[in-house]
Order: structure tokens, then C-alpha cells, then sequence
């Protein structure tokens, strides 16, 4: 299951419950996050600190989902555009290629205030992108909205020969403030049906499903009905439409849209990549049905409410094997070098780039690492079948815990192998000499009980 969020968040700071959203009480949890926000809050000093450090709205969905055993697998940010992807543990090692990419359109494409961020990976095999875009402003903009959307998606590109371009992969979730508004009615009648739920009497005037008509990019794509309530604009800290001066009409400019890649498109591809794809989409099928499509009115921080959509996809798996399999041998504590054995369970391509993390049990993303050990330098034995890597004992937390070990691959840009729990015991030698522990930059500086209680 897949639980999407799209939400312009117009600058404003993440709220303290964030249950709402991610629907953290339903029955089931879903198997995969993704949330695209718009506006998030780029002036230049919080912005200069987001490089360096997680921004608010990271930091909030992170210490949410953790504990629930959810890894930030990736993310992307340009300005005021952000799009995060999230999954449970188990999915982890199965993800694999992962690339992010961003297409500038705001002041000629120089300013990325507006433009597109995107995310895309193979999922058991399967390719999917999501991208997240903040398009142009305003009721007569409804062209120049597209013109943007068909420049982003064909200015994206990635180092993928399976998938180079959006439009290649078998699924692709489009989603964001794309800012269709509702053109023609007045807002009397707008309000009317809003007030009666009958929104379908909005549908014909609604720009999006309008212009989905005459363009045939946007037909590819996939919405369901708009059975809730526009979600612009409101006044902060209300669930009232706007009563400012301008009177802004209601629209349903937060959306959520997906294409699974149909046999009669691709006029481009040869015959015989036609024939592949044709092979696999046989052989492991790929479906998608849309379980809730709503708005959630419980948020008020912002101008928008978010969008939240929830799919279902039914798919074989393409592999369920890991490419990696890796186990701390022996004992682990900071008083002694350790061992990390790993065997490749199927080919892939290692780099000199691949490293194996360090992560405390629960650890909530990929740089989330207590400590790492580069691969082929510190590689030890070697042979076809196993291989074992040093870990320096400076490296080892002292005071130990429960860990895991994760592979890295430089070339895939993910984990393709996790180790089952182990314990890191607590170093005695730190103990018996009154020393505690002090982490920096991920690695163990000992300083003594004094120093460190002052």
C-alpha cells in the first residue's frame, strides 16, 4: 500500500501532530510514503542550515515514521520544493537505482520557486517515478500550466537505460500545487455546491480535467474523482474560505495524478525494446487501484489543505532475494577491530564507492549511520563467495546497543543488504577507566566523567 501526501505548505512550520495526515491509526500501515510539499520555508538562512541539517518538515515526518519502523529512503528539495520517500524496512533492500532530479520554470527557468522535483526507482524491479511540481499562479495561466508540466517531463532525464525519461517508467505519480483553478462559474455558485457537496457540478469547468481533453500528455494520466472539497484557498488558521479583499475563488489545485505506461504509447522505441517491455509487463504484471482520495480539513497552518491519496499496487516481484547478505562476525564492542562477513547472493556491479553503515536498531534513514567502512579498503579476505571487511575498534560505539549493518551501493545509490539485529556490548575497558562516550561526526571521542558533566 502507498500513502501519498501532496501539500503546499505556504512557509509555515510542521504542526505538532502529524497522525492525521499519514493516518497513523488506520488498520493497516501502508508500505511506502511519499509526500511532496510546496512553499516550504527557504529564506536564505534557513535555507543555508536545511543544507546542512534536516529542514523542519524532514525532521517532523522522520521522528514520526521511525519509531514506526519507516527509513527516509530519499529525498529531494529545490527551494521551496520538497519530496520525500519513505518505507517500511523490510522494503529497503528491494529498492534499488534510486535517482532524484529538478527542473527550474519560475523568472524563464532561472528561479526555482516554481518548476518540478522528482524521484524515481525500481521497486522489486518495477520502475516508478514521482514527481512533485509547483506550477503557475492564476485563473488565465491554464496553457502556460501545461507548457510547464511537458517541459518538465521532457527537460528530466536519468542515467537509466531501462528508464531515461519519465515518461519510460511503468509508473509515474505526478503530484503537487499544479494550480488549476475552476473557471467560468461565479462564486456564488462555487460556494453553492460547496456548501450542497455536489462537486461534480464543478468537474466541466475545472481547468485540469478541461485542458486533459485537447492534450494528449495529460490523457496518459489517471485521476480520481473529485469527491472533496476544494483545497484553496482558506484564510489561516480557518477552515474559511478567503475573505480577504481579493476573494479568491475556491479550486481543487492540489492534485494527485498517476500514468502506468500503456503498450500503444512509446512511438519513439524500437521494436524490439517495444518487445521487452511488452515481455515484461506479461510476465510480472503491474496494477494499480486508488483506495481514498480526499482532502484533510484538520490542518489550518496554511492557505492550502493537503491532499492525501492511498493506492494499492498489485505486482509480481521481479527478485526477492537480496543482493547481499551480511552478518557481524564474532563478538562487537569498542575494546576490539571487528568483522563484517558479506557474500553477493547475485551479480551487481560494486564500486569502489560502496561502503557497509553501522545503524542502531530503528534507525531512520540512509545517513542515519553510526559509523561506515569503505568496502574494497578495508576488505581483508577475499573470494568468490566471501568476503570479510575490518572495522576499526575506534569506530565502535562504547557504549554499545542493539545494530544492524547495512551494504551500500555506490552505482544503485541504496542499501541492497541488511544484516539481522546484533548486539554491540558495552566496551569494559571505558567502563573500568571511568571514560564515557562522545559521538562526533559519527565516530567515538572518549573523554573522561568530569569533563563530560561540565
Amino acid at each position: 500500500m502507498l500513502h501519498m501526501v501532496t501539500w503546499n505548505v505556504a512557509t509555515a512550520d510542521p504542526p505538532e501532530d502529524l497522525a492525521s495526515l499519514l493516518q497513523l491509526n488506520s488498520p493497516k500501515s501502508p508500505d511506502l510514503y511519499v509526500i511532496g510539499l510546496q512553499e516550504v520555508y527557504s529564506g536564505p538562512l534557513r535555507f543555508l542550515s536545511d543544507m546542512l541539517f534536516d529542514d523542519p518538515w524532514s525532521q517532523a515526518l522522520i521522528s514520526t515514521l521511525a519509531p514506526r519502523n519507516y527509513i527516509k529512503v530519499s529525498a529531494v528539495r529545490m527551494q521551496g520544493l520538497l519530496l520525500l520517500f519513505f518505507s517500511k524496512l523490510e522494503h529497503v533492500p528491494f529498492i534499488r537505482n534510486i535517482q532524484t532530479t529538478y527542473t527550474r520554470t519560475g523568472l524563464f527557468g532561472y528561479w526555482g520557486n516554481k518548476g518540478g522535483v522528482s524521484v524515481r526507482l525500481a521497486f522489486y524491479g518495477h520502475t516508478l517515478c514521482f514527481l512533485n511540481c509547483h506550477l503557475a499562479a492564476h485563473m488565465d495561466y491554464a496553457s502556460e500550466r501545461v507548457d510547464e508540466f511537458e517541459s518538465i517531463m521532457d527537460a528530466q532525464t536519468f542515467n537509466c537505460k531501462k528508464a531515461p525519461k519519465i515518461v519510460d517508467h511503468r509508473l509515474v505519480f505526478w503530484l503537487g500545487d499544479l494550480n488549476f483553478r475552476i473557471q467560468d462559474h461565479g462564486m456564488h455558485f462555487v460556494r453553492t455546491c460547496i456548501n450542497d457537496q455536489t462537486y461534480n457540478l464543478l468537474w466541466s469547468k475545472d481547468q485540469l480535467i478541461m485542458m486533459k481533453k485537447k492534450e494528449q500528455m495529460l490523457q496518459e494520466f489517471e485521476e480520481g474523482p473529485l469527491d472533496f472539497q476544494p483545497t484553496y484557498k482558506f484564510d489561516r488558521n480557518s477552515d474559511t474560505y478567503d475573505s480577504s479583499g481579493k476573494k479568491r475563488k475556491p479550486a481543487w489545485t492540489d492534485r494527485i495524478l498517476w500514468r502506468l505506461r500503456s503498450k500503444t504509447l512509446s512511438p519513439d522505441k524500437r521494436e524490439e525494446e517495444k518487445k521487452e517491455e511488452e515481455d515484461e509487463e506479461e510476465e510480472y504484471p503491474l496494477k494499480i487501484k486508488q483506495e481514498l482520495y480526499t482532502s484533510n480539513m484538520e490542518y489550518s497552518i496554511s492557505d492550502h489543505k493537503p491532499v492525501i491519496g492511498i493506492f494499492n499496487l498489485q505486482l509480481r516481484k521481479m527478485f526477492d532475494t537480496p543482493l547481499v547478505r551480511l552478518q557481524a562476525e564474532g563478538d562487537w564492542s569498542a575494546d576490539i577491530d571487528a568483522m563484517v562477513i558479506y557474500s553477493p547472493l547475485q551479480p551487481f556491479t560494486s564500486s569502489t564507492w560502496d561502503w557497509i553503515g553501522l545503524y542502531k536498531v530503528g534507525f531512520s534513514s540512509v545517513l542515519d549511520y553510526i559509523t561506515y567502512t569503505w568496502v574494497k579498503d578495508d576488505e581483508v579476505v577475499f573470494n568468490e563467495e566471501i568476503m570479510q571487511v575490518y572495522v576499526s575498534k575506534e569506530e565502535i560505539p562504547v557504549r554499545g546497543g542493539e545494530c544492524v549493518l547495512c551494504y551500500f551501493s555506490s552505482t544503485m545509490q541504496s542499501i541492497i543488504g541488511i544484516s539481522e539485529p546484533f548486539k554491540v556490548h558495552e566496551s569494559k575497558v571505558a567502563l573500568e577507566e571511568g571514560f564515557l562516550p562522545e559521538r562526533i561526526n559519527g565516530l567515538n571521542k572518549a573523554v573522561s566523567e568530569d569533563e563530560f558533566w561540565k
